[in-house]
Parts: C-alpha cells; sequence; structure tokens
C-alpha cells in the first residue's frame, strides 16, 4: 500500500511547494521569556514551599475514574482501587499529588454538564486541600478536537472535525468552532482541548491522524491550525495544545500499537511538517504535544519523538523558539513503550525536555522512577522545577490561582446555548463535499419517493437514522437500515430491500482500511451488491474522502468527513438542492493503485 502513497504524497508536497511561503518571523516568534510581575511571584512563591514530591505529581496527567471525586460507583472505586491503588477520584490526587486530570467517557467523567462542572470543582478542591498552604490547583483536559474525536456529549455544540474545516478553507470558521469549543470547555471546568491538530496528512492511509487533520496542504493547515490557537486560547481563555510534534501526518502505521518512522528528509520536514507548528508558535500556542514517531531526518538515534533531547530541546524549543508547556502523547501507548521499559519512559522524556507526562500504564512506578532519578542524580531537582515552573505559569494565566471552581449554573446554561448550536450549522455547512455526480442525480429532482438509508452507522450519532428522518420530513417513504460490518447474509437482504426502493442511500466509514475497519472488506461489498441492483445509490464518506477510489462503479459521491447531526443535516439538505455544495477536497484522492483520481481543491457544486 506504501507504493501507492508515496505518489499521493509527492503531489500533495509540490502543491504545497508552490502556495504563499509563510513569514521568515514566523520562525522565531515566541511568548515572552520572562513572565508578568504578579504571574512570576506566585509561580516562585509555590514553587519554593512545594516538597520534591509535590513537584514530581506536577509532571503528571491521567485520568481518574468515576463521575463524582468523592463518591464514584462501586464499580468506579474498583477500577481506580486497581490502576491506582486509592478508591476515589479525590484519593488518586491527594495521593500522588496529580497536577492535571484528563476526562474521558471510558472513565465515566463526561455525562452532563451539571455533573462535568461539579465533578471539576470536587478535583480543584481535592488538589488544593492536598497543597496544604500551598494551594495548588490542577489543569483538566480532555481531547475535544471535534468531528469525529469529542468527547464532550450533548447537549454541547458539535462542530465539525479538522479536515471539514480544511474542506470550508475558512480561518474564521475554524477560529468560531475553536472559540466556542474552549468556551464551553472552560465553563465546565476543563483548560486544555488537546487541539488543534497541527498534523499535514500527506498519507491517505494514515491509520490514526486522517481527517483529525486540517488536510494535506502545509499552508491550509497552519492557516487552520494558527486560527484555532487564536480561538482557543485569546477568545476562549483555554489552553490550545498543538500535536503531534513533529508531525505525524505521513505513516500508515499507528502509534498507540507501534512505532511509526517518518522518513522525510529535513528539506521535506521543514517543508511539510514544521509550517503548521511555526505559526502556532508565532500565534503564542501555549502547549505543544509529542509525538511516539521516529523521524531519522531530525535524530538518527532511533529514540522516539517523545524521548528525543535533539527534537524537543533542540528542534522545538532551540529551533522553533517554543518556550510553552510539552505534554506527551500518552505513555500508555506502545510507539513510547516498545524501545525502553515503562520505568523509564518518564525519565527519558523529562531528559529530553517534556513538561507533562501524559497517562504512564503505572503511575505509581513512573512517579517513583523519577523521584529515585533525582535521588540518583540522573536528574537534578532544578531540572523538575523548570518544568514545574512552566506548568504553575500555565496554571497563574488561565486564572486558576484566583479562581479554581466553576459556576455549575453557568456550565448549564453556557453548554449547548442556542447561539453555539446555530454556529455549528454556520460552520458545518460550506465544508461538505461533492465529489462525484457523473449521472447528474443530484440534486433530486422530487421528494415523492421511496428511500432506503444503510450502512455505517453509530449508536451514539445515529446517522443513518437522521438520514432517514431528513428524507421523510421532505415527504419521502423513508426506511433506516444500519448496516456497519454487515454478513454476507445482511448484505443480500440489504440488496434485495433496495431493489424495492427508488434511491438508496448508503454511508461508508474507512472502506478503504480493510485490516482496521473491517477485515471482510464487507462495506465495500455492501456498496457492489447495491450498485447491482440497477436502482441509483448515493454513496457519503462520513469519515475519509479516500473511500471513493476503493468502491468501484459509484457515480454520486459525497464526503462529509464527520457523522455529526449537524453533518448529516448539511448532507439531506444538499441532496435536495436547498444547500450548495461548497466544500473543496483538502487532500489528494489516489487511485487504489497510485494514480491521481481526484486532485486537492476538486469539489462539485449545483
Amino acid at each position: 500500500m506504501k507504493t501507492r502513497l508515496v505518489i499521493a504524497t509527492v503531489l500533495v508536497a509540490t502543491l504545497g511547494a508552490t502556495l504563499t511561503p509563510l513569514p521568515v518571523q514566523a520562525t522565531t516568534a515566541a511568548p515572552a521569556a520572562l513572565p508578568p510581575a504578579a504571574e512570576h511571584g506566585w509561580v516562585t512563591s509555590t514553587l519554593r514551599h512545594m516538597s520534591l514530591e509535590q513537584k514530581v505529581g506536577q509532571l503528571f496527567a491521567t485520568y481518574v475514574y468515576g463521575g463524582d471525586a468523592t463518591a464514584p460507583t462501586a464499580a468506579d472505586r474498583a477500577a481506580n482501587r486497581a490502576a491506582f491503588g486509592v478508591e476515589t477520584p479525590a484519593e488518586v490526587i491527594e495521593e500522588f499529588h496529580l497536577g492535571a486530570i484528563c476526562y474521558f467517557s471510558w472513565s465515566h467523567n463526561l455525562d452532563s454538564p451539571r455533573q462535568i462542572a461539579t465533578l471539576s470543582n470536587g478535583l480543584q478542591r481535592a488538589a488544593l486541600s492536598a497543597g496544604g498552604k500551598d494551594r495548588v490547583p490542577l489543569l483538566i483536559s480532555t481531547d475535544q478536537e471535534q468531528g469525529v474525536v469529542l468527547r464532550m456529549p450533548a447537549p454541547a455544540a458539535q462542530f465539525p472535525g479538522a479536515m471539514a474545516l480544511g474542506a470550508g478553507r475558512s480561518p474564521g470558521d475554524a477560529r468560531t468552532a475553536a472559540e466556542i469549543t474552549g468556551r464551553e470547555l472552560r465553563a465546565v471546568g476543563i483548560h486544555q482541548p488537546y487541539a488543534p491538530i497541527a498534523d499535514v496528512n500527506v498519507d491517505p492511509a494514515n491509520p490514526v491522524i486522517g481527517v483529525r487533520s486540517f488536510g494535506a496542504d502545509p499552508t491550509l493547515v497552519a492557516e487552520l491550525t494558527a486560527a484555532q490557537v487564536t480561538g482557543f486560547q485569546r477568545d476562549a481563555g483555554a489552553t490550545a495544545v498543538a500535536k503531534h510534534f513533529p508531525g505525524h501526518g505521513d505513516t500508515d502505521n499507528d502509534s498507540h500499537t507501534d512505532l511509526p518512522v517518518i522518513n522525510h528528509t529535513r528539506e521535506e520536514w521543514d517543508r511539510i511538517d514544521a509550517p503548521p507548528f511555526r505559526r502556532a508558535i508565532a500565534a503564542g500556542v501555549e502547549s505543544v504535544m509529542t509525538a511516539h514517531i521516529v523521524v531519522p531526518a531530525l535524530d538518527p538515534s532511533g529514540d522516539p519523538a517523545t524521548l528525543s533531547p535533539t527534537i524537543l530541546s533542540g528542534v522545538l524549543r532551540g529551533e522553533l523558539g517554543f518556550r510553552g508547556v510539552i505534554v506527551t502523547d500518552a505513555l500508555n501507548m506502545a510507539g513510547v513503550r516498545q524501545k525502553y521499559g515503562d520505568e523509564r519512559v518518564p525519565v527519558l522524556a523529562l531528559k529530553a525536555g517534556a513538561d507533562q507526562l501524559l497517562m504512564p500504564p503505572d503511575l505509581r512506578l513512573a512517579r517513583d522512577a523519577v523521584l529515585r532519578a533525582v535521588a540518583t542524580g540522573e536528574l537534578t531537582e532544578r531540572r523538575i522545577d523548570e518544568s514545574v515552573r512552566r506548568i504553575l505559569a500555565l496554571k497563574y494565566r488561565q486564572g486558576l490561582a484566583a479562581s479554581p471552581l466553576v459556576d455549575v449554573e453557568a456550565a448549564v446554561r453556557t453548554v449547548g446555548a442556542a447561539e453555539h448550536l446555530a454556529a455549528v450549522a454556520r460552520v458545518t455547512d460550506p465544508t461538505l463535499t461533492a465529489v462525484r455526480n457523473d449521472a447528474g442525480l443530484l440534486p433530486l429532482a422530487s421528494t415523492d419517493r421511496s428511500v432506503l438509508v444503510t450502512g455505517w452507522n453509530s449508536a451514539a450519532f445515529a446517522p443513518v437514522a437522521t438520514v432517514a428522518d431528513g428524507f421523510a420530513a421532505r415527504g419521502a417513504r423513508a426506511t433506516a437500515r444500519p448496516a456497519t460490518l454487515p454478513s454476507d447474509q445482511a448484505i443480500a437482504t440489504t440488496a434485495a430491500e433496495a431493489a424495492r426502493h427508488d434511491l438508496t442511500v448508503v454511508l461508508v466509514n474507512k472502506a478503504w482500511d480493510v485490516e482496521v475497519t473491517d477485515p471482510r472488506a464487507s462495506q465495500r461489498r455492501l456498496v457492489a451488491a447495491l450498485l447491482a441492483t440497477g436502482r441509483p445509490v448515493i454513496v457519503v464518506a462520513v469519515r475519509d474522502p479516500y473511500d471513493v477510489a476503493y468502491l468501484p462503479g459509484v457515480s454520486t459521491y459525497l464526503a462529509t468527513y464527520s457523522y455529526t447531526r449537524a453533518a448529516m443535516d448539511a448532507l439531506v439538505r444538499a441532496l435536495h438542492g436547498e444547500l450548495s455544495p461548497r466544500g473543496r477536497l483538502p487532500v489528494t484522492i489516489p487511485t487504489a493503485d497510485g494514480g491521481l483520481l481526484y486532485p486537492y481543491d476538486h469539489g462539485l457544486t449545483w
């Protein structure tokens, strides 16, 4: 598969090289080296009174189980006990003097605005109590990239993700999405959205980035990355986190399960991967997340970037001038654990220049390893102080020294506010991309028809039902038949049903990725069976736009880049001619054998 991807990569790299270069001053701009006097005073005073154990605790960010700080469910108590040796989220913070917490749905932290805000306040009280007279508030984070990676459930505003915004081409819309996302997060006590993605996705077979990237052109990605940094930080007061340095866009391996190698030359890295991070730094980004990838052109040692002094201290801090907080990607990922043991990884990350150590697989082992490294002299307390000072300064700039708690009732009013949801629709509409309309089927001429909506579905978002409901609201006789990974019998049954309808709309999700999405390639076989009925078929990629290359015979194809309700609403309106598609491909789509199927910037309208 990699051979065909090189062609697509070269095409995009060549295209990117023809666009307006970034300003030279963006390579050196950075936040001021010396903090304001009040910040400096609080940071210095707090640091001076902290024990070594408290300082080391500030370096760690991890999950905790439970939706309440002191009264989690019995199952969450058991999970905390197994992971941390104590039962409640508050006790985890107190035991390890934690500096940060990361929320997830699977750890039962995210239910409703009221619950999340209450949890945040409970965790902050635990952190302040644990510090004694030296009250050190928490940083709280979550992966709220939007699109296919979002943690805050409805009623939170669910904006299109990065590649959709790339298709829309609007820095203003990207900034709006970040601002409203940041405001809603801050309302419930979350400070770091772990966004935006600054990776340039030049490999269509990238299994982990894909639509999480703004696209394949470095200039576009840089512009939208900077816009979101501004939206998060200047407009919403949240901490933007540009990730994944030095660039995770050109690999067909997933660092969650492997250690990818990026074989860009130094010139290619400067031209393709570096521009978004340069622009993020120029925009004042306060945090950068590392990638568990090997980049021989930057560091020939074979160490992942997360553990590389050459990349973190040399390139990111030295060459690019970044002075903010460097946070590692999760340390429980395979990419950072393959070469060294879990006891060595946190020590090596700190020696490389990282400040925040995210989700080590064994928090106690990691904490004790850092303490032992200080005791033996491998790490100095001065080195620990450097990172703690950056973390405390970030907390001060977040306003946490003065006001660590949130207003729960204000959070309920803010999250999912009517004006936020209206902005979601406004931002989503221009992102829909019509890729193929060879038969001239669209826009649909009549609503008086029977329609089958089938294909990939999500229990959380129910895109199949949303599309079917949209047809029904316009007078069609619509049937929803989810078929996410259908068996051969289910494919035959669905095709037989399609033959009895006037039109079929089928949703696909990463149909190109046989190994990850469906070992039996059932999505492809479903589409082929639907086409074989001879009835009109509309294929919609609700994630990667690359699927069309693996679906021969498709004559009508659109890309939404995500499956949120707003994306599906825009799709239905476009199919009926109520919305003119305006999105343009932010990536090239190669053929299955490495040729060019659709170029960057392609997009139809009506």
